[in-house]
């Protein structure tokens, strides 16, 4: 059976723009889904992938990286056309009420309503000021790891003293990659658990740390990386053989084009009726971090509410005077597709 026409488009892949996928879809309502990085999970799959999660209902722990993986399933069965490594430049809301979406390759996406779940905005990762690194990112330099397994046996350098930096270490060790970690500190900003197991794997010999240093340059040819050279804060130098470069400094988030889009925007935030997430525009909701209203509880749990309350009110909005014969999961089931 040929699948509906996707009329919603979700700002943000997220956890909450996930899962909003999943509340629309369950209502007939198929989705586009934008965002800015290349992979889907927002900052929960950039920077901490590895990091537990203690308070989403049912699950005791869970890791970043495996509450994004289970989202992504939950979506798959309605699915959604996901837009990754693209940004809206570009709104606008023809005669028949229908908005056209611009994104930053050209592609052009009409659908009948937006839900801007785009946390504190578009994220970009923090580049380092390091000559020629244009020419490597994508093929030798990555801000971001998709599979785990692409970096077995590899020679793997990164920088960086966070979460994102010392988990990826620690992940990428059990590959039976060769991993150095640059810090420009002798202290890590991670959780205590994992700088206790990076340091059990350091004293194992299995990865190298090297504090205090930074990235001081990049060597190879055609794209493909062969060395990275580093220096201590004291002018020591030191050329690492490697692979693959992770800097791991972090992301930076700006709302772009969204702030000019009408919504009265207060504080970087969208006011929205926490009953309904509605904006100051008919049509476009706003869900998540970016979302605002008075009481408001900043934590993932809220913004998976919110995608719920978002998407009932965009179906009575796209589908005004049809009833709703709401079902609990339970009895409705998931499209035959995800059988």
């Amino acid at each position: 059976m040929a699948m509906a026409t996707p009329e919603v488009a979700v700002i943000g892949a997220g956890p909450v723009g996930l899962f909003t996928v999943f509340q629309c879809g369950t209502l007939g309502m198929r989705c586009h889904v934008i965002d800015a990085l290349g992979h889907v999970g927002g900052q929960c799959a950039a920077l901490y992938p590895e990091k537990p999660i203690y308070d989403v209902a049912g699950l005791p722990t869970i890791k970043g990286a495996e509450l994004v993986a289970n989202l992504e399933a939950q979506a798959l069965p309605f699915a959604p056309i996901y837009h990754l490594g693209e940004r809206v430049e570009k709104l606008v809301q023809g005669q028949d009420g229908q908005w056209l979406l611009t994104t930053s390759v050209g592609a052009e996406i009409a659908v009948r309503a937006v839900v801007v779940a785009a946390g504190a905005g578009a994220f970009v990762p923090n580049r380092p000021p390091l000559q020629g690194i244009e020419a490597f990112e994508g093929r030798s330099v990555f801000y971001s790891v998709g599979r785990v397994e692409d970096f077995a046996g590899r020679r793997v350098v990164i920088a960086g003293g966070g979460d994102s930096a010392v988990d990826w270490t620690l992940s990428l060790a059990e590959t039976g990659a060769k991993v150095f970690l640059v810090h420009r500190r002798d202290r890590f900003r991670a959780a205590p658990d994992s700088v206790e197991r990076l340091r059990r794997l350091e004293a194992d010999g299995i990865v190298e740390t090297l504090v205090p240093y930074q990235l001081a340059a990049l060597h190879g040819d055609g794209g493909q990386l062969a060395a990275v050279d580093i220096v201590s804060l004291d002018g020591r130098q030191r050329r690492l053989e490697a692979d693959i470069l992770l800097p791991m400094f972090g992301l930076s988030s700006d709302l772009g084009a969204i702030a000019g889009w009408g919504l009265d925007m207060v504080g970087g935030r969208i006011p929205v009726d926490p009953m309904t997430c509605a904006t100051a525009r008919a049509g476009i909701v706003a869900v998540g971090d970016v979302a605002c209203y008075p009481g408001k509880l900043k934590l993932m749990l809220t913004g998976f509410a919110e995608a719920a309350h978002a998407a009932h009110a965009l179906r009575a909005f796209l589908r005004p005077g049809e009833p709703l014969h709401f079902q609990h999961s339970t009895s409705r089931g998931l499209p035959a597709a995800a059988a």
